[in-house]
């Protein structure tokens, strides 16, 4: 039996994007919410709050790597549920 790549066995699925809650330590300046331009951000004194729709796996780990990348402390990454 030949192991299948997960992205190669959900080709032909319907994806349905999720809402996420990503939670970043201290105030994101306009250039650096700018990165983020699919999300929403919320700036509160000791942290920003994005909000926006993640359409896979894929598309989360490249916003987490984006952080990353950019020197940000990441607090906390939540799934929304729908109403």
């Amino acid at each position: 039996m030949t192991p299948h790549h997960p992205a190669e066995r959900d080709a032909g699925a319907s994806v349905t994007p999720t809402d996420y809650e990503i939670r970043i330590k201290g105030r994101l300046s306009d250039t650096l919410s700018g990165a983020f331009e699919d999300f929403t951000t919320a700036v509160r004194p000791a942290e920003t709050v994005m909000r926006g729709e993640v359409r896979d796996q894929s598309e989360l780990h490249g916003v987490l790597e984006r952080i990353q990348s950019l020197g940000l402390e990441l607090i906390e990454v939540r799934r929304l549920e729908g109403d």
